[in-house]
């Protein structure tokens, strides 16, 4: 009888991969040796330079075809001499594994890989197990999952459900599982006046005034109040600045951007209507030109609450002892594309040191989250 698939020495494996976006490092090919291996029909779907992993056991359009989404590239290490432990060594110390994506996520990678490998080995279902997993989670997102999403309904493949493996507990394991995620827009500005001297501002037409004046229109009133699944829409200004390295010129151009969170009151499209209406206002009232660039990384959606979140949180109950609360807090992940396929929720492991100098990860977590995610297979299945 082949033995268990190990999420730890798997997720240890990964971690020695130096996957840093876009680089594939070696992580994708790990796993579709793994995947054939256990009889998976496996796929690279690469595009724009960017490596993807489609990965299938059953038949194409089976009935019920369950879906795990995920990403093996990796945020960069950043001062290296700052990790106690080497970024990609996967070293273990006090049953904590350290290294460079070790929650965010190839943890959740090898936990629902050992998962999948494990249950269509010892119970096959009657169904497919479906694998997305991509290498460009971490950048724009552009090449990754919508790839796979892509060629996916080219070539007749589906996923009746999906979840999607990113970290999810703000603290415990099993407190928290994502049930949607909120919308997110950048909006830069490009503000265009008169330069002139300080001293004469009569003279001049202040781009950087303009520029506040707009700020401080956008932050004036709270977005909405939040919704019945969401918190209060946010604004965030990120940086106001023209390059000016003198005190006494007003500079002729300036920049600003913010970045705004919005919930399913909002639309990418309606958000950009409202904030030309302030760029139109406030050049009218100061005379200077202002440019908007939007761009919207996703829009907010929800999967509402029903037979497969209620599935998922069953399964964290009876493997954790803890009912995980529906959640559309946090960033953006792949789910804003996986929901235009089909219903999706998130869960996974405690996010709390992800991206940071010595991400590390809980061993005993690891083997945890492959319990919880074969009991879902199972479950979904039955």
């Amino acid at each position: 009888m082949t033995a268990p698939l190990d999420p730890v020495a798997l997720t240890a494996a990964l971690i020695r991969c130096p996957s840093v976006t876009p680089e594939e490092g070696g992580a994708l090919q790990l796993l579709e040796r793994e995947l054939s291996a256990a009889g998976f029909a496996c796929t690279r779907v690469d595009r724009g330079g960017i490596a993807n992993l489609f990965a299938r056991w059953g038949a194409r359009g089976a009935n019920r075809s369950f879906g795990f989404n995920g990403h093996t590239d990796v945020v960069p290490v950043g001062d290296a001499a700052a990790w106690t432990q080497d970024p990609f060594g996967a070293a273990v110390v006090d049953g904590w594994m350290y290294g460079r994506g070790a929650t965010d996520m190839k943890s959740g990678v090898a936990a629902f890989v050992a998962a999948a490998v494990d249950f269509v080995r010892e119970t096959p279902p009657d169904g497919a197990v479906v694998l997305a997993i991509t290498g460009d989670e971490e950048d724009v997102a552009t090449d990754g999952t919508v790839a796979l999403l892509d060629w996916m309904a080219r070539n007749g493949e589906r996923m009746t459900h999906c979840l999607v493996g990113e970290p999810t507990c703000p603290e415990r394991i099993g407190e928290m599982m994502k049930i949607g995620r909120r919308g997110s827009l950048t909006a830069r500005f490009a503000a265009t006046g008169v330069q002139g001297h300080s001293a004469y501002p009569h003279r001049a037409k202040n781009p950087m005034s303009a520029l506040v004046k707009l700020m401080a229109r956008l932050e004036d009133k709270p977005l909405d109040e939040g919704t019945g699944h969401f918190d209060a829409s946010t604004l965030a200004i990120t940086t106001i600045d023209c390059g000016n390295p003198a005190t006494n010129v007003i500079p002729a151009k300036g920049k600003a951007t913010v970045n705004i969170r919005f919930n399913d009151a909002h639309s990418g499209a309606s958000l950009t209507e409202w904030l030309q209406g302030h760029v139109n206002a406030v050049q009218q009232e100061t005379g200077v030109r202002i440019e908007m660039a939007v761009s919207i990384s996703g829009e907010s959606f929800l999967t509402p609450p029903g037979d497969f979140s209620a599935l998922v949180r069953a399964a964290v109950q009876a493997e954790t002892g803890v009912a995980p609360d529906y959640s559309t807090s946090g960033g953006t992940s792949d789910a804003r594309f996986v929901k235009d396929h089909c219903p999706v929720v998130e869960f996974g492991l405690v996010g709390k040191t992800m991206h940071q100098v010595d991400e590390r990860v809980e061993v005993a977590q690891i083997r945890q989250l492959k319990a919880i995610y074969s009991r879902i297979l199972r479950d979904y299945f039955a």
